[in-house]
């Protein structure tokens, strides 16, 4: 195990994607969400093929023993994808932040309702903490509805939401997956999968963008593929339990970015809603840490026929 090079990878891949995010609600306003999509999925496969040839995976790494199932995951994460380029656009990249933190704390549910997956009490009280977390983010946008922009940031709310919602469906099947494929495999047919569903959409109001808006869409996409690279080389040289804390200086990035770049001065209710949805998820990435040790030590205990 290398800790140290494990968080420096994690530290990385989290400030590729959040400049990334950036990217993308910065082109919000003149492109929209499928185009994003599509260019944040397709300029992402090239980078990733580097990767393999760079790893020596290239004929290895693509083999698949299911196509369809991701068929289906590109369906749920391009979804989820689009839902939150969408509220990039009418939220604060804070709230946006704060508001996917639900995600993970969400998958303990979805893990115990389609995987059979145990859930007891501790775990149950973290996702109640961070579900009120959440609530008090949302909190705001759901109590006043005056003018245009109240509606346009409620339904922003809303949005994110369902986003850390159907993202959070997207980790629970890709934990069933990796029983049989392999993470660069998932990684690479996501980003063909979505780049194809996108494209889709372009009868519905694809624009030519401008060339600064082209470039910042391009960008997106080769950021986020390096941010999936770095993702998963950091799962490599360190346990999970250590890696995705880090996952959280997403949100002093969010902002410094969305204070700095977007003018976005974030609220207290934003911050304090963060600050629960953060402890839930540490707590729940303890929780799934000594569940862990105490079934290899188990399996240690049974011995090689146990």
């Amino acid at each position: 195990m290398q800790p140290l090079r494990a968080i420096s990878y994690k530290a990385l891949s989290v400030t590729f994607l959040v400049v990334m995010a950036s990217l993308i609600k910065a082109s919000a306003a003149s492109v929209p969400p499928g185009q994003m999509v599509f260019f944040r999925s397709f300029f992402a496969i090239p980078v990733i093929l580097v990767w393999l040839v760079y790893t020596g995976h290239l004929n290895d790494g693509l083999t698949t023993k299911d196509p369809m199932k991701h068929v289906w995951r590109g369906l749920l994460g391009t979804t989820g994808m689009a839902l939150s380029f969408t509220a990039l656009g009418l939220l604060p990249l804070p709230e946006v932040t704060a508001i996917g933190y639900a995600a993970p704390v969400l998958v303990v549910i979805f893990a115990a309702m389609f995987l059979g997956e145990r859930v007891r009490i501790f775990r149950l009280s973290a996702v109640a903490l961070g579900l009120l977390g959440v609530l008090i983010v949302l909190s705001p946008r759901i109590s006043t509805l005056g003018g245009e922009q109240d509606l346009r940031q409620t339904l922003g709310a809303v949005v994110a939401l369902a986003a850390a919602f159907v993202s959070a469906l997207a980790q629970v099947f890709v934990r069933s997956m990796v029983r049989t494929e392999s993470t660069t495999a998932i990684v690479f047919y996501f980003s063909v999968t979505s780049s194809v569903m996108a494209l889709l959409t372009l009868p519905w109001g694809w624009v030519w963008p401008a060339p600064a808006v082209t470039l910042m869409l391009v960008s997106a996409g080769i950021l986020g593929g390096i941010g999936q690279i770095l993702l998963t080389a950091s799962y490599k040289y360190a346990d999970v339990s250590v890696i995705a804390p880090f996952e959280y200086t997403s949100m002093l990035l969010a902002l410094l970015i969305g204070y700095f770049v977007f003018s976005e001065i974030p609220t207290w209710t934003t911050i304090g809603g963060a600050a629960l949805v953060i402890l839930a998820g540490v707590l729940v990435i303890l929780r799934e840490h000594q569940l862990g040790l105490d079934r290899r030590n188990q399996r240690a205990a049974r011995g090689p026929e146990g």
